[in-house]
């Protein structure tokens, strides 16, 4: 009786559904390295990282590398021992309690829509420019194209994993072809350019602008950190998530001391600071004309549109599995805990996230915000919130594996040592963040003051409400990061 009534129920009968894939390594990778928009950080981020940086950039990239190959230690272990889909949140359960799990949960949920959000009114800036300088088009107000990439990434993001993958491995391929062929260009050039000096410097602790550039440099790799939330979707997956892990970290790492280093190459180690003061928004672009050719430059423009967008559907699917998650364990509405029967795909809570930008364009737009604004602060505040998770994340890898050697012996470094170093590194930098929260977000001391009590409040409010979940609805808190505690 109780299973023919769930069964004539739509959202019984796809609520009890496990989400399905077949992603191998490779197509994991490409997936979660998407979130970075390589070709947009080279293009974008990179000459803002120079700007406080200058030759030291390759530097700043190869410790970031470090750290982050460390921090994916525990992590790696971590996700062999909790074999949930839940991410972030099922590992702060795990190690500090189902209450702080729910508050990280609310920052990993909203961190990562924050995030996305950058891409709309960025792509809109983006191809608004070129339709209209490059190829002589019409002048498009900017929301239409928001909307637009809105609803391609929704519709990609409602269908199986498996479409998603295949489009971010072909994006991710033809923006490292574009970033490498700058690179080479620019090592084979850089001959006259001896006496300015190509080689690159490792960074000290007295540098000034060290600290903005590890802020601006650490939010250059996020995206690996997102290869447990896809366990369900991938083969194999204790064999594919730690392998995929370290080759994105170490991946993306390589590719950006080594793209750092081209841009010296080109400019001149004592010059490079002071080309990326001068010409912040162009010096990718302009750098590309002058070594390849304005037909180069044009593609990279092109290009830069499709990263773009691969970025935000990588976010999107990324943001749509933690809204799952918490709606399988209760703490969100039920009906977005629903898999599409054939795709198999977390539907309802990607079109949800689809939603939720789609409406940020349209009211942003009709209060005649620019979309120049909008990016980053998005990308700025949500960059936190992840860098405050990932600081949580490392304390609670810390605390499992330590309450865990009372009745096991685990190998040090993987549970102990690995994990309190990344937990030291990524609280240093998360004070950082907090010294320098105007210049992430490129806002007013009131827009600070608002996105950053936003944050807490976010951590805070889900600690709150799993107190009421827990002397309330005492069904829902027991499954709360699908661990018993």
């Amino acid at each position: 009786m109780v299973g023919n009534t769930e069964a004539a129920t739509p959202a019984a009968a796809t609520e009890g559904l496990r989400l399905r894939g077949n992603m191998g390594i490779g197509a994991l990778v490409m997936s979660v390295l998407a979130f970075a928009s390589p070709l947009a950080t080279v293009a974008g981020t990179m000459p803002v990282l120079m700007m406080f940086s200058g030759k030291a950039a390759p530097g700043i990239y190869l410790i970031m590398t470090a750290m982050l190959l460390i921090f994916s230690v525990g992590f790696v272990k971590m996700s062999r021992s909790i074999e949930n889909p839940g991410g972030f949140y099922s590992f702060i359960t795990a190690g500090l309690g189902k209450t702080t799990g729910l508050g990280g949960a609310f920052l990993a949920y909203v961190g990562y829509l924050l995030i996305g959000f950058f891409a709309p009114a960025f792509f809109a800036v983006t191809l608004q420019a070129f339709v209209a300088k490059t190829l002589h088009g019409p002048d498009i107000p900017w929301y239409w194209y928001a909307l637009a990439i809105t609803a391609a990434t929704t519709f990609l993001a409602y269908c199986r994993i498996d479409l998603s993958a295949k489009v971010l491995t072909v994006a991710m391929i033809l923006e490292v072809v574009i970033v490498i062929a700058f690179d080479v260009v620019s090592f084979a050039t850089s001959g006259g350019r001896v006496a300015h000096g190509i080689g690159f410097s490792m960074p000290w602790l007295t540098d000034a602008g060290l600290g903005l550039a590890l802020l601006f440099a650490i939010g250059n790799f996020f995206g690996f950190e997102a290869t447990v939330i896809f366990r369900d979707e991938v083969k194999n997956p204790d064999r594919t998530i730690p392998r995929a892990t370290y080759l994105a970290v170490a991946g993306i790492g390589l590719f950006y001391v080594i793209a750092a280093w081209g841009y010296i190459a080109y400019l001149g180690a004592d010059r490079a600071q002071e080309a990326a003061r001068t010409n912040t928004v162009g010096l990718f672009h302009d750098s590309a004309a002058q070594l390849v050719g304005v037909v180069f430059s044009d593609v990279v423009s092109l290009f830069l549109i499709t990263s773009v967008l691969a970025s935000m559907l990588s976010i999107q699917n990324i943001a749509a599995r933690y809204s799952f998650s918490l709606a399988s364990d209760g703490a969100l509405p039920r009906v977005l805990g629903r898999v599409h029967k054939r795709h198999r795909s977390p539907y309802v809570s990607a079109l949800t996230v689809g939603f939720l930008w789609a409406l940020a364009i349209v009211v942003l737009a009709a209060l005649g915000v620019s979309p120049d604004a909008i990016y980053p602060i998005a990308s700025g505040s949500g960059t936190f919130n992840v860098l405050l998770l990932m600081f949580v994340v490392s304390l609670a890898v810390l605390v499992y594996f330590l309450r865990r050697r009372r009745q096991a012996s685990e190998p040090l470094w993987n549970t102990v040592i690995a994990p309190a170093i990344s937990m030291v590194f990524l609280g240093a930098v998360t004070y950082l963040a907090v010294a320098n929260y105007p210049e992430l977000i490129g806002g007013s001391a009131l827009v600070t003051v608002i996105f950053m009590a936003f944050t807490f409040a976010l951590f805070l409010g889900g600690v709150l409400y799993a107190g009421y979940l827990r002397r309330k609805r005492p069904e829902v808190y027991a499954k709360l990061g699908r661990e018993r505690l």
